[in-house]
């Protein structure tokens, strides 16, 4: 029976379009073959990166993989990108992988920047902007009583994140950094106690896909809210329950609504614990999500209040789902320590996400800039211990952290049950604009 190579497949499904006996089928990402398969070879043929085939082909690649860089970011979100960009600049060797095959798919985001943030790291370009937003709505529902707060002015952006997160990992490798798809870390490669390197899982796109080791002087972890750099670098990531939000969007369309307006919900009953939100992407769209805290929810799931929130406002009931997301925001405080001898996390790794409301976009390119520096001025020292780059630690709570230590004190000031206290509204709204 034909075997699959999960790390080269690309779920394209040419193959199952060729098979005779339908015994190839894709659920989701995941290939799966059904023992009624003959071994005919046509899905071998109809592949076209080699994952059906029993031995690696000694077809020509791109170019191998280097040994050793200066600097290796692990993951292409937009802190990733800006760290890889950050440092190439600054004349370093980079490599920037993503294990997924594509930069910025799955989007697990609701999309939304302000202006000015944004303009520090790139000129906003109407290939990923789907809007342009000046105000902001605020319901909150509480034992039955509806109030609603409006604030106008400002300027933010919902973004198209699939290709905006795309354009950053563009300049990245125009900077000079190497950037590397399907490419998984497996692991760190660890002496005397030091982080020295990464060990990786290439795709199809290399010569002889399997594990190697890469040598780097600092490892950079933007891998999300699931970091494994930060586990395999003995870190503390673990997220508290009570700190998570577990969120669930869709992209809806065919609906009406105010497309320069974001929309928020505050309400225990619909949203323990966080909020919903509608984000307009123009042309009668719309992101339409919330998040739970993760240790409120029992008789209903994050997807089930969803689908409540929607059929419940006539202004979405009426409209189409068009794509379906889910995620977790780790809206806690930053670990102790983010640093060890030879890494440092970023983003979603970090816990640097605004505890209020879940942001975390120009947070982790804030962060992946930071981090990038310091390694810079680590690497012309020659010493990259967690001494030196607890720099970037020191940077980082002194500017950035500051502010969201204090929304963190804030949040925990006004209990699920009480924020629809006017106070912590108006906190809200000051973080949301």
């Amino acid at each position: 029976m034909i075997v699959v190579d999960s790390v080269r497949c690309s779920y394209c499904a040419g193959c199952v379009s060729v098979c005779p006996v339908q015994a190839l089928y894709l659920a989701e990402t995941q290939l799966v073959v059904d023992p009624s398969c003959i071994d005919c070879g046509d899905c071998v043929k109809a592949c076209p990166v080699g994952a059906l085939q029993p031995q690696f082909s000694d077809a020509p690649s791109l170019k191998s993989i280097q040994r050793r860089y200066d600097v290796v970011v692990v993951g292409a979100g937009p802190g990733g990108s800006i760290a890889a960009r950050t440092a190439a600049k600054a004349g370093l060797s980079v490599l920037l992988i993503e294990k997924r095959q594509e930069i910025g798919s799955p989007v697990r985001c609701a999309e939304g920047v302000g202006h000015d943030q944004l303009v520090a790291f790139i000129e906003p370009d109407l290939r990923w902007i789907s809007a342009e937003i000046n105000q902001l709505e605020l319901t909150t529902r509480d034992d039955g009583a509806t109030k609603t707060w409006h604030a106008a002015g400002g300027r933010g952006y919902i973004l198209e994140r699939r290709v905006f997160d795309r354009v950053l990992g563009e300049q990245a490798a125009q900077a000079g950094a190497e950037v590397r798809v399907k490419t998984s870390a497996t692991g760190l490669v660890i002496e005397d106690g030091c982080v020295r390197g990464i060990k990786i899982k290439r795709g199809d796109f290399f010569a002889n896909a399997d594990q190697v080791a890469v040598e780097a002087r600092v490892v950079i972890g933007a891998d999300g809210v699931e970091s494994q750099v930060g586990r395999w670098a003995g870190l503390d990531v673990q997220l508290p329950m009570n700190d998570a939000m577990i969120c669930a969007q869709y992209l809806l369309a065919g609906i009406d609504i105010d497309p320069t307006c974001t929309s928020y919900t505050i309400s225990y009953t619909a949203v323990p614990g966080g909020y919903a939100w509608i984000f307009p992407k123009g042309n009668g769209k719309a992101n339409v999500g919330l998040g739970v805290q993760a240790d409120l929810w029992s008789s209903e799931n994050a997807l089930g209040l969803l689908n409540r929130f929607v059929v419940s406002n006539p202004r979405l009931a009426k409209g189409s789902p068009v794509s379906f997301i889910v995620g977790n925001a780790p809206v806690a405080l930053s670990p102790s320590r983010i640093v060890r001898d030879g890494v440092m996390l970023i983003g979603d790794a970090a816990r640097q996400v605004d505890p209020l409301t879940g942001g975390g976009i120009i947070n982790a390119m804030k962060a992946g800039e930071m981090a990038a520096q310091v390694a810079a001025e680590a690497i012309a020292k020659n010493d990259t211990s967690a001494n030196f780059l607890s720099r970037y630690e020191e940077r980082w709570n002194a500017s950035v952290g500051r502010r969201l230590q204090r929304n963190y004190r804030l949040r925990d000031k006004f209990p699920p049950t009480r924020r629809t206290d006017e106070r912590f509204v108006h906190a809200f709204m000051l973080a949301a604009k």
